[in-house]
């Protein structure tokens, strides 16, 4: 017969996760270190499974990411019963943990959250990547939902098609004078190959991606400036540090006046988003999803309307 798992010793593990160590998790749990580690050890015994890997931060093992996964669905289900039965200390505020791409949260994201009716008294913890990498953070536990590219679903959760983030290849004026050749014969994304570029990151490949679309076998010149954040990213190449593929949203003020150029107009590139959550019971779950929806619907393209 299966044991149940003890879960003062599964809310440790959690505690340990989220804060990084285990001295810091002994803070927020008002124990002692070494009580800590005593009960991640008890609960590594009683699953007969390994559940931390020992490293600053610490991280979840395959095992006892499970285990996280289980123990924040708990806890957000906890905290919506008592504040439901009106139950002693059950006005502490819910925490959601959201995983959002860079573009999305200086975009549309956040006026999605403030959609969600306060009465929910939700305190929102983000967590900024990529929007290929998003989904890994909802497979880890470590989020309840997440804005990502994949369609396909995590296991134990649902998804759906929020819109497409649209992508145009730009470039501040006189660099497009000097670097792209306007005005010469040259075939323009033979010029943009060829030309330095900036990228959020060395993940990044919505650059590389938008040449091989128009010219297959193409590649982009190694050359390129990093810019980790979204806005960071727009004003590098408004300044004429290099080209960049930057969101429509973003870059039609920048276009109308005349601060960027379009390099190639006509083509753009679309990103699917999507919206993946734990596939749970949660009110308060449930209103941020139907928030998340509604912006998306005003703020994002549907390529087949274009």
């Amino acid at each position: 017969m299966m044991r149940e798992l003890p879960f003062d010793q599964v809310r440790t593990l959690l505690a340990v996760i989220d804060e990084g160590t285990f001295e810091a998790a002994a803070n927020v749990l008002h124990v002692t270190p070494s009580a800590v580690s005593q009960r991640v050890k008890a609960l590594e015994q009683h699953t007969g499974r390994v559940l931390l890997i020992r490293s600053k931060p610490v991280r979840p093992t395959p095992s006892g990411e499970i285990v996280v996964g289980f123990a924040r669905r708990v806890a957000l289900l906890e905290r919506e019963t008592r504040s439901a039965l009106g139950m002693s200390g059950s006005a502490e505020p819910t925490r959601m943990s959201i995983a959002v791409n860079s573009d999305s949260l200086a975009t549309w994201f956040l006026a999605a959250l403030g959609r969600v009716p306060e009465e929910w008294r939700l305190c929102y913890e983000l967590r900024r990547e990529d929007q290929d990498h998003t989904a890994a953070l909802l497979r880890d536990g470590l989020v309840m939902a997440a804005v990502t590219s994949s369609p396909d679903a995590v296991a134990g959760c649902s998804a759906r098609l929020l819109g497409h983030m649209r992508y145009i290849p730009v470039a501040q004026p006189r660099f497009a004078e000097r670097e792209l050749g306007r005005g010469t014969s040259a075939d323009p994304v033979d010029l943009m190959a060829e030309a330095l570029m900036v990228c959020f990151d060395r993940r990044d490949d919505i650059q590389d991606a938008f040449v091989r679309g128009l010219r297959p076998g193409r590649r982009a010149n190694p050359r390129r400036h990093s810019v980790p954040t979204s806005e960071g990213f727009v004003d590098a190449v408004v300044a004429g540090m290099g080209w960049g593929m930057v969101p429509l949203v973003q870059a039609a003020p920048l276009l109308e006046s005349g601060r960027l150029v379009n390099l190639v107009p006509g083509h753009a590139t679309d990103i699917p988003l999507y919206w993946q959550q734990w596939k749970l019971d949660s009110p308060a779950l449930a209103a941020v999803a139907r928030a998340v929806a509604a912006e998306a619907a005003e703020a994002l393209s549907d390529p087949q309307e274009s």
